[in-house]
């Protein structure tokens, strides 16, 4: 009976360490699984059932099948989608069409469920006619910016040579970008198409919305194949290498596709908000950017020459300073607020005009009443002093007007100039009271300069002057010498900052091949911080000064429309995104010294020239294999 009881206890034990396999319980399984019946059968013909069954020879699960799993021609209605035990089962919604291969491609989402292997790229397919369609179209999307690959893009194409198709029926066919950018279509008629990729936002499979990224083909893509091999490894077992066998497979082209997705020209533009926090000022939001400049009609008031107008580039957002100060005493504000907004239906934009209605969250009366306040209580503090004999301090509070000098933590470059930044549009400006101080405090000598007003932020002044190589400079402004909009007016002011010693910087230059004077070369800190921009010379060179020692990146653009600056692509007008390139390797500047770059673009495909540190995609933690889990514990037991 005992002996029994060993007996039983050790199949337990051996069952135990099967289950969950490892160092104590014997090898990994490294074995994926494998399908043993599917109904119905992959491949088949004049097909009409909906619903679709898979059988693998054990347990297996699906990762993360609304990402991984596709589906096409695209479902308007999501298939449904389930995993238990040994099935996957599918059923399609949308109605079947005629003569049509539909593919189920789960990417590597199929694993087993102990070890995680995969089961591989495995794709299920049906043809609803005669034959079935196995043509494939892959390649990669990413962003026309920065170069980045996208993951979750749709990739899709139309069997029509329509530029309108895009705009008005869904893709045809579909893929879905991975973390890497890679796509693949599968299912396709031999023949010749258009591709398109599309950040679907609606889930309507076309371009429906500006919001939505896109990108295109210039030129139609032709669809075929030929016979080529594949070289795999075999191993003997979990970590000796036997051999490599080559197998025969169907190659389909094109497999190099490059689609570079962008913004559209326009966001959608739409009113957000509102905000009047004081009486002095309010401030208009809008979702998206306009060359319209919004027009004020009052209607409780006169809107002539009534405000001063703080925009940024885009119009986007916009405050508005009051001129009058008899119009602060207005708690509410009422007038009729003309602006360009998208008519989201026929996808432009149109102008439109809302009453609106300010009130300030805090009234005139109430800042009157706590200046009032206020005095009062400094007249009391100040009788108190004088019933002790003290009469120090015989001046009343003033309010006066902050001023803040920014120059980069105290310290510039001479490329580089100090900001004077005001909390409101200025009325009176004295430059005669404004002085420029060079060196020392006991030895300091007027220096020249001026003053240039930000043509967007009116209460945003650059100083300009000669700067020196590790000098100081003061900027000293006297007691009334700026009155804001609202009557304020300013203390005496004193800032300073420090140009830095030439021995502290080092020099850029970059020799582009093939380039001409379209090129804008952008010196860059990491992928968001340009510092300097430069457009290539009629020698092919970019040259850059005052580098800080460290490491950088450098980034092009062909400046096609020569506005100086990167510019989007657009659907409607069938105009790519202006070309984008990046040196691929990450570089040094040494203080001191003339670093130098010869880059030619083109030498290396553009999905492999961004720099691995600049590249935000999410791409999956490598997973460890059975096979690797397997390794280290045969080197481990040595």
């Amino acid at each position: 009976m005992r002996k029994l009881f060993f007996f039983l206890l050790v199949l337990v034990f051996m069952a135990c360490a099967n289950q969950g396999q490892g160092p104590d319980g014997g090898p990994y399984d490294e074995t994926p699984p494998k399908v043993v019946r599917m109904s119905p059968a992959i491949g088949q013909l004049n097909a009409k059932n909906k619903k679709i069954e898979i059988v693998f020879d054990e347990n297996i699960k699906v990762e993360n099948g609304q990402e991984n799993i596709i589906v096409s021609p695209p479902q308007l209605e999501p298939p449904e989608i389930s995993s238990s035990g040994k099935r996957i089962k599918i059923e399609l919604l949308d109605t079947l069409k005629p003569n049509t291969t539909y593919t189920i491609d789960f990417g590597d989402a199929i694993v087993d469920n102990n070890e995680g292997n995969p089961l591989g790229t495995f794709t299920y397919y049906f043809s609803t006619g005669e034959k079935s369609d196995t043509m494939e179209i892959s390649g990669h999307v990413i962003d026309a910016e920065n170069l980045s690959p996208l993951q979750g893009l749709l990739v899709g194409l139309y069997y029509e040579d329509s530029d309108s198709a895009f705009l008005q029926r869904p893709l045809d066919r579909v893929g879905r970008t991975d973390e890497s950018g890679f796509f693949s279509i599968k299912g396709v008629p031999q023949g010749r198409y258009r591709l398109y990729a599309l950040k679907d936002m609606d889930g309507d499979y076309k371009f429906s919305s500006r919001a939505e990224m896109i990108g295109f083909t210039d030129s139609l893509l032709t669809t075929s194949c030929f016979t080529d091999m594949r070289y795999d490894t075999i191993w003997r077992d979990t970590t000796t290498y036997d051999s490599i066998v080559a197998t025969e497979f169907t190659h389909y082209l094109p497999d190099n596709v490059v689609l570079k997705a962008f913004q559209h020209t326009n966001v959608p533009r739409h009113f957000l908000k509102q905000q009047r926090d004081v009486p002095q000022w309010f401030r208009m939001y809008f979702t998206g950017p306009s060359q319209h400049v919004p027009e004020i009609k009052g209607l409780n008031f006169d809107a002539t020459d009534a405000f001063v107008e703080d925009r940024n580039k885009g119009n986007d957002t916009i405050t508005y300073w009051l001129k009058d100060t008899a119009m602060y005493k207005q708690d509410t504000l009422m007038f009729a607020y003309t602006f360009y907004e998208t008519d989201d239906s026929a996808n432009i934009d149109t102008l439109r005009t809302d009453t609106i209605e300010l009130i300030s969250r805090v009234t005139f009366a109430k800042q009157q009443k706590e200046l009032r306040e206020k005095m009062e209580k400094w007249q009391k503090q100040l009788e108190k002093r004088h019933k002790r004999g003290d009469y120090s301090d015989e001046k009343p509070p003033i309010d006066y007007m902050k001023i803040e000098l920014r120059s980069n933590s105290g310290q510039i470059a001479p490329n580089q100039n100090p900001e004077l930044v005001f909390p409101e549009p200025l009325v009176r400006l004295d430059t005669q009271s404004i002085h420029l101080l060079l060196g020392p405090d006991t030895m300091q000598t007027p220096a020249r300069f001026r003053l240039i007003q930000s043509p967007y932020e009116k209460g945003r002044f650059k100083v300009f002057g000669e700067w020196r190589y590790d000098q100081r400079y003061t900027l000293e402004i006297d007691s009334a010498a700026l009155y804001g909009l609202s009557g304020s007016f300013n203390n005496g002011f004193k800032g300073s900052f420090k140009v830095a010693a030439e021995k502290d910087f080092g020099t850029c230059m970059v020799n582009v091949a093939g380039a001409d004077t379209n090129y804008v070369v952008q010196f860059m800190a990491d992928e968001t911080k340009i510092l300097q921009e430069a457009r290539v010379s009629k020698y092919g060179n970019a040259d850059f000064y005052y580098i800080r020692p460290g490491k950088y990146y450098l980034r092009l653009f062909i400046d096609k429309d020569g506005d100086g600056k990167w510019t989007t692509g657009d659907i409607v007008q069938r105009r790519q995104a202006e070309t984008v390139y990046y040196y691929p390797e990450q570089f040094e500047v040494r203080a001191g010294w003339d670093e130098v770059v010869n880059w030619n673009p083109t030498a290396l495909p553009i999905t492999k020239q961004k720099p691995e540190k600049l590249i935000k995609s999410k791409k999956k933690k490598a997973k460890q294999t059975a096979h690797q889990k397997n390794v280290e514990r045969t080197r481990e037991r040595r």
